[in-house]
């Protein structure tokens, strides 16, 4: 009679419950709060099967994190980056980065031998997602030595085989790869192989496991959480945009059945109609529908299951499991899909003087890898080695002889509208070779450039580059802001250069690059601002070389309009060169007027300028930030007033400045500097209100007719302003603006613009 008893005591509090969550994308987040809503009231959890998004919530509960740690990362910002294919500014390797353009889309074009085209497909960049899954799972699959069974929670996820069409469920190998593969909804992700098979998202064909949790694990009692349901029972009525936006990850999800949870089950469904499944920004909002949901529920779920695991007891159990996740040591690297010379270029990024690396270490190397343009695909794993008690980071590279193909430009209420092209071609052998070009046409500014480069991987990275470049600004062209202006600037300036450059990192967002600069100046302007039928311009031209020095530092999250880190420059310039003056007749009626003979003269000068903005100030919607610049020089004055002002150094401070000729911020030593406003209205939209001063040490003075002087030091400031709204589109922003600039001519106007107002720098820059 006793050993009966004790049978069914023992079988009463032996009740397994099996966990089962569906995917939908970010709608998935919502299990997070099934999980605290489990744990709060002691409810046990023995296996789980999850697809999509619900793999990756029940993956991190299986690897042993609790549901606060769980809803922890998923409120961080890392998170966010994660799925929306951002990495943090301490990893973009800015060492690599290309100066900023305007373009706006980018395809890459890989070419084969037979010269075939294919274009990449994913829209979403899986960099940071792919090491991220190895840094929360490669510790867990360790210690269950890549059984799923031996995880802290007994799992299983779902993938499907697109070729076969057939469902797969995932129960040992790499946990990282398991969860990376039941996300990838095709065209979003790029799909991976698992065990020669190319998978993707399990909600293709499973979308509600339930049938692999009683297949595989026979639960007593089972718990399913849903957050997803392909079919309308009824069809909307208003299929507006955002609706058909989300079609796609309707035809990649199979329906939930909710009657295969079985009647020893409960089935919870949050209410979250009102979300979209490709939105990841409510974490929180996602998170509190699950756990209501799940309490709603809780009575029921009680009253079926009547074991308790206690907090202590839980706790215990998963100190247990965590602590004998190996440290994250790294004893070696392994590159696969290259050839030897390829290999060795790898492998330099990631070398050290340590006979192992730790985490860090590995993943600057990696993101010094992704950098690089030559790789389509680069594939992370990390593995664990019981004999050495360390991992062996893995490296799957698929090099290619691709073409990057850029489109971009702006449209502008202002005449200065344009339309830019580039292409880049990519190669690597023992070191990295990038060749490019790049167009911009428009009634203003016209430009083209060529450049290649070549990285060495040497213990301290270096590159060498050539650079040629042809600017030609038409400043007539901009002479309206938003009326016809009354006082047009003729103003014409063409600049070639060919840039040789030295470039060593100092750490990932950080550079010196050495410049050694040939310079041809051709700039062509009105010495009195008039102009009529039958009138020469005058003419200067100024051939020379410019050495410089530059220490260079970005981590700005946008190339304009930026809301989050930093841009430091700071600049060391010694510029020689003959100045060639040809006069016009522009004067020729003027009473008293005697022509200027042609003149030609050799200058030179040094010169020291420091730039930094930064976005400090960081209050839920509300950012602060702020513009220093500063210019020392000895440059000595030019021949007459414009050529003066044409060669000196100039402010820019607001978005258009650069289209502008502001002839009261320009100056050969100033200061100058300036506070950013920005409020985020909502995701994506910014308003902006920027005030900005600029002093120059001596303002240039017109003497005469033409020729020029300096005025009294420091008795000048001058002043710009700007305030609107910024949306910032997946191709680029859209801005709607007041302008205010203090200068000759009062400037002020309204500006729209579609796109980037960027442009190559001049050859004195």
């Amino acid at each position: 009679m006793l050993i009966l008893f004790v049978l069914c005591y023992t079988q009463l509090h032996a009740q397994k419950v099996g966990l089962v969550f569906s995917g939908g994308g970010a709608k998935g987040l919502a299990h997070i709060g099934t999980l605290k809503a489990l744990e709060e009231n002691h409810i046990p959890i023995d296996y789980i099967t999850g697809t999509s998004m619900g793999g990756i919530v029940g993956a991190m509960y299986a690897a042993g994190y609790s549901p606060l740690e769980i809803e922890k990362i998923a409120l961080s910002d890392d998170f966010q980056n994660w799925v929306n294919g951002r990495y943090t500014s301490d990893y973009t390797y800015y060492f690599q980065k290309n100066a900023p353009n305007a373009s706006m889309l980018t395809a890459k074009v890989a070419i084969d031998t037979g010269f075939h085209f294919s274009f990449r497909s994913n829209l979403i960049n899986d960099i940071p997602l792919n090491f991220a899954f190895l840094e929360l799972f490669s510790q867990a699959s360790a210690v269950s030595k890549d059984d799923f069974n031996k995880l802290f929670i007994p799992y299983r996820c779902m993938v499907a085989d697109v070729l076969s069409q057939k469902s797969i469920t995932v129960s040992k190998g790499s946990l990282a790869e398991a969860v990376r593969a039941t996300m990838t909804v095709p065209i979003i992700y790029r799909p991976i192989k698992l065990d020669g098979k190319y998978v993707f998202d399990g909600g293709l064909y499973n979308n509600f496991p339930a049938d692999v949790m009683e297949k595989e694990f026979k639960p007593d009692y089972m718990i399913g959480a849903n957050v997803s349901s392909k079919t309308y029972n009824e069809y909307p009525k208003n299929t507006d945009d955002r609706l058909m936006n989300r079609f796609l990850v309707y035809m990649f999800l199979s329906k939930s059945d909710s009657t295969i949870i079985g009647k020893n089950g409960v089935y919870i469904q949050p209410e979250l109609a009102e979300y979209t499944a490709t939105n990841f920004a409510p974490v929180k909002e996602l998170i509190k529908r699950g756990y209501d949901a799940t309490m709603a529920d809780m009575p029921r779920i009680k009253q079926l299951i009547s074991r308790r695991v206690s907090d202590e007891e839980l706790a215990r159990k998963r100190a247990v499991f965590n602590s004998k996740k190996p440290d994250f040591k790294f004893s070696s690297v392994s590159v696969s899909g290259v050839n030897n010379q390829q290999k060795k270029y790898i492998e330099r990024l990631f070398k050290s003087d340590q006979l192992t690396f730790n985490l860090q270490d590995i993943k600057r190397g990696y993101y010094k890898l992704v950098a690089d343009q030559t790789f389509e695909t680069v594939y992370p794993k990390i593995s664990y080695q019981a004999a050495t008690d360390s991992y062996t980071f893995e490296v799957v590279a698929q090099p290619k002889k691709s073409f990057k193909m850029e489109l971009g430009g702006n449209i502008s209420t202002r005449p200065i509208s344009n339309v830019f092209l580039g292409a880049e071609y990519n190669y690597l052998n023992r070191k990295a070779y990038t060749f490019g070009t790049s167009f911009y046409s428009g009634r203003f500014y016209e430009s083209v450039q060529l450049n290649g480069r070549i990285d060495y991987p040497t213990k301290l990275p270096l590159f060498l580059a050539a650079e040629m470049t042809y600017n030609h600004w038409n400043f007539y062209n901009t002479s309206q802001i938003f009326i016809e202006n009354p006082r047009p600037i003729y103003i014409e300036q063409s600049d070639r250069k060919i840039d040789l450059m030295m470039g060593v990192p100092l750490n990932y967002n950080t550079k010196i690059v050495l410049h050694s600069t040939f310079i041809n100046n051709n700039d062509r302007y009105s010495p009195n601002n008039t102009f009529a039928v039958g009138d020469l311009l005058d003419q200067t031209i100024f051939n020379g070389f410019r050495g410089s020095l530059n220490l260079e530092k970005n981590s700005l999250n946008r190339k304009q309009y930026a809301t989050n880190g930093q841009n430091f420059s700071l600049s060391f310039n010694y510029t020689t060169g003959r100045e060639n003056y040809t006069p016009g007749n522009i004067f020729r009626n003027t009473l008293g007027y005697v022509k200027s003979p042609e003149v030609s003269r050799l200058h030179h000068w040094a010169s020291i300028k420091i730039t930094q903005e930064n976005y400090f100030l960081h209050l839920k919607k509300y950012t602060l930030g702020y513009i220093v610049e500063g210019v020392i020089s000895n440059q000595p004055l030019f021949n007459n007033y414009y050529s003066t002002l044409l060669v000196s150094p100039a402010f820019y401070p607001l978005q258009d400045s650069r289209s502008l000729f502001l002839d009261r911020f320009r100056a050969t030593t100033y200061a100058a500097g300036g506070i950013k406003n920005i409020y985020s209205l909502k995701k994506n939209i910014d308003l902006r209100a920027e005030a900005y001063l600029f002093l120059p040490h001596k303002e240039f003075e017109r003497v005469g007719l033409q020729d020029v002087d300096y005025a009294k030091a420091i008795t000048k400031i001058r002043y710009s302003a700007t305030a609107g709204v910024v949306y910032h589109t997946p191709l680029g922003p859209v801005s709607l603006s007041y302008n205010l600039y203090n200068d000759a001519v009062k400037r002020n106007g309204v500006l729209l613009h579609i796109g980037y107002l960027i442009y190559n720098k001049r050859s004195i820059e």
